[in-house]
């Protein structure tokens, strides 16, 4: 049997390039038609200036953020295991197991990657030199990130 291989950083990082695009090509324009139907609005309620501002901004950003997290939490739980990316790269996320991962664990290892970012974004680096290729993220939602 040969021994499991592990996604590192840099395949990785390839990955989440190829995401990030994919990713903006849906949410770019989501979110300017919703800033357009918001502005809209405004315009026919007279309520234009720095508030219809505010909520535009927030609501893109939520379109923003919610984008990403549903793309990811939904691709890495589905039978293929992977985002778009790391099906570039033939890898699949899985649970330390081997097996696909839930929608809910999928979720936590996506907001894991605030942490991950937050700290210098060393809990991304950490993937080039732990003993199965795992980022913070990884470890906090007993992950690994599996080659073929």
């Amino acid at each position: 049997m040969e021994p499991a291989r592990f996604g590192g950083f840099w395949i990785r990082v390839g990955a989440t390039i190829i995401d990030a695009i994919l990713v903006q090509v849906v949410v770019i324009p989501l979110s300017f038609m919703v800033g357009i139907f918001i502005g809209v609005a405004g315009v026919a309620a007279h309520s234009v200036g720095a508030e219809l501002q505010l909520v535009s901004s927030a609501v893109g950003a939520i379109i923003g953020l919610a984008g990403g997290w549903l793309y990811s939490a939904a691709m890495e739980s589905s039978a293929r295991q992977a985002t778009l990316g790391k099906m570039v790269f033939g890898m699949k996320v899985t649970d330390l197991q081997g097996q696909r991962i839930s929608f809910g664990r999928a979720t936590g290892r996506h907001f894991a990657k605030l942490l991950s970012g937050l700290i210098l974004g060393i809990g991304f680096i950490m993937a080039g030199f732990t003993e199965k290729k795992q980022a913070l993220h990884d470890m906090l939602a007993n992950t690994l990130v599996r080659l073929p």
